[in-house]
């Protein structure tokens, strides 16, 4: 559970370290993972799909500058 305590009555500050704590933990990125069930094929062929596309990414910003 993660707590964040209040400051000098500063809701606002305490909120946005809230949610970056949270996010640094991966919350949403489960939450949206859990949300619905995917295949393992599917799971794989995605992940393949996307180690491509951040291959190109990578190229193409290395082949940018020359």
């Amino acid at each position: 559970m993660i707590r964040q305590t209040v400051k000098d009555g500063n809701v606002e500050a305490a909120l946005k370290r809230f949610k970056n704590k949270v996010a640094r933990d991966g919350v949403p990125s489960e939450v949206k993972k859990r949300e619905n069930y995917t295949k393992p094929g599917v799971a794989r062929r995605e992940k393949i799909k996307e180690g491509i596309k951040n291959s190109r990414k990578r190229n193409k910003k290395r082949n940018h500058g020359e």
